[in-house]
């Protein structure tokens, strides 16, 4: 976590958990980079690009499949879900940041999804549903799902215990009728948007069903 989210912790608001989305969603630009730095060198070396001594302008051309990975590394990293003793937060951006969360207290429901790849390689989609007007936090291909939520439900628990006495929100797996027709409503946008499949929509929808 960097400074700057430290800023927006409350008095007594302690960092639990640091999330961030696997590297299998930075494969194919780290694969597409490396290729171009590899023909732009091997080209430049057997002074195809320009023969010399013009040859070190091909090596310049390096710097944008290195800038280019560079910058997607930077925003990468600076992509994390971060798990509080009180809250959820959600950090984006590297020059421009933007700054999400919500209070624990507010989380009725986690849905976690992997598929084959993702039990294998560890990645998955965490799915928070909420009591606020959003209804609906989606964190896709996040790295080590299952233990991101098992911490948070485990500061919920602390949180929402009966020592504190605090109204928290239910977080049983069965959500009633209204909070699931919510998030199918939220899936359903995130598919206008080009965000989900038309088959990735319908299968979580069958499975929101079926929790009803």
């Amino acid at each position: 976590m960097d400074k700057y989210v430290s800023r927006f912790l409350a008095d007594g608001e302690t960092v639990v958990t640091v999330a961030r989305d696997h590297w299998i969603t930075q494969l194919w630009t780290i694969v597409v980079d490396l290729a171009l730095m590899i023909v732009i060198v091997g080209l430049s070396v057997a002074g195809i690009i320009l023969s010399p001594p013009w040859t070190w302008f091909g090596l310049a051309l390096l710097l944008a499949p290195i800038g280019h990975l560079a910058i997607r590394m930077v925003e990468w990293w600076n992509r994390q879900y971060i798990i509080t003793n009180r809250r959820l937060i959600q950090v984006e951006g590297t020059t421009r940041k933007r700054v999400s969360d919500t209070e624990l207290e507010k989380i009725n429901d986690v849905i976690m999804e992997q598929s084959a790849w993702g039990q294998m390689l560890n990645y998955g989609d965490i799915h928070v549903l909420t009591g606020s007007d959003a209804g609906l936090d989606w964190f896709g291909q996040i790295a080590d799902p299952i233990g991101f939520k098992k911490a948070l439900y485990a500061q919920k628990d602390v949180l929402c215990g009966p020592i504190r006495g605090r109204s928290c929100a239910v977080e049983s797996s069965g959500s009633n009728s209204s909070s699931i027709s919510d998030l199918i409503a939220e899936l359903d946008h995130l598919r206008c948007e080009g965000l989900l499949t038309d088959e990735e929509f319908e299968t979580k929808k069958r499975r929101l069903m079926d929790r009803i």
